[in-house]
């Protein structure tokens, strides 16, 4: 009988001395199951740089991380050619986690049991990568980036360095001052999550509201008489459409 290959997995937590117990406590359960250790990060950024070098069977990850929480590192690894089973831990309490046992989702309390976690390695060659739609209904706060699948690589955009978003076909492009990227996201889904930080300017536009540098009255294609969005970062001017124009009161101060 073939023996089945290690358990790849990825250890994710901010705290030093959570990762280190984690590891103990995996060596100890790898005198049951076979285990390798592929790694360990300190961010949900640092996690997805590795995962972009090696596999992982199973992501073990803190729920609550400073630059980006767990459930955002599981939506942004979705994008990866091989996206890995996820475990979530934390040290929150039962009743906290009570949307997590509606959703059917293993998490672990801390301090971690070795026999909870060896139950949950064990699931592990049964386990899919959490449905999007799950990880949005869990998650309490927006995303601090948009990831953007190039080759083989997830690369984070901050959401904070977002001048527009602009959909066009099935794709919304997102302009940063230094680049554009493309996603494949629904600008209304994007404005439900974002809409405190975007601003719609038009059926197929949103704009950052730090980004309005100011507006100018233009003369559009037809002749039409416009107004376009003056940005702060960018060259390029967007039309407001005319259901928008209070737009341009409300940020501009202008009289339409």
């Amino acid at each position: 009988m073939t023996e089945a290959p290690p358990l790849r997995i990825l250890v994710v937590d901010d705290e030093a001395p959570a990762r280190r117990r984690l590891r103990e406590i995996l060596g100890d359960c790898a005198e049951s199951l076979p285990i390798n250790v592929i790694g360990e990060a300190e961010s949900g950024r640092q996690a997805l740089e590795l995962l972009g070098t090696t596999t992982a069977d199973l992501v073990l990850a803190d729920i609550h991380m400073p630059d980006m929480s767990g459930l955002e590192l599981a939506r942004h690894a979705l994008k990866l050619p091989q996206p890995p089973a996820v475990v979530f831990t934390t040290a929150h309490s039962e009743h906290a986690l009570e949307a997590f046992e509606v959703n059917a989702i293993d998490y672990l309390t801390k301090p971690v049991k070795a026999q909870r976690l060896l139950a949950a390695l064990q699931k592990t060659p049964r386990r899919r990568p959490l449905p999007e739609a799950t990880l949005d209904r869990l998650a309490d706060a927006a995303r601090r980036f948009l990831s953007v699948t190039e080759r083989t690589r997830v690369i984070l955009v901050p959401v904070d360095e977002v001048v527009y978003l602009k959909a066009e076909l099935k794709y919304v492009t997102v302009r940063t001052a230094a680049r554009e990227y493309l996603i494949e996201e629904s600008l209304t889904r994007l404005e439900r999550e974002f809409g405190e930080r975007l601003v719609r300017i038009h059926r197929n536009c949103l704009v950052a509201r730090s980004s309005v540098r100011g507006f100018e009255r233009c003369t559009g294609p037809e002749g039409e008489a416009r107004w376009e969005v003056v940005l702060h970062g960018v060259s390029e001017t967007l039309p407001v459409s005319r259901r928008q124009q209070h737009v341009v009161r409300e940020l501009g101060g202008m009289r339409v």
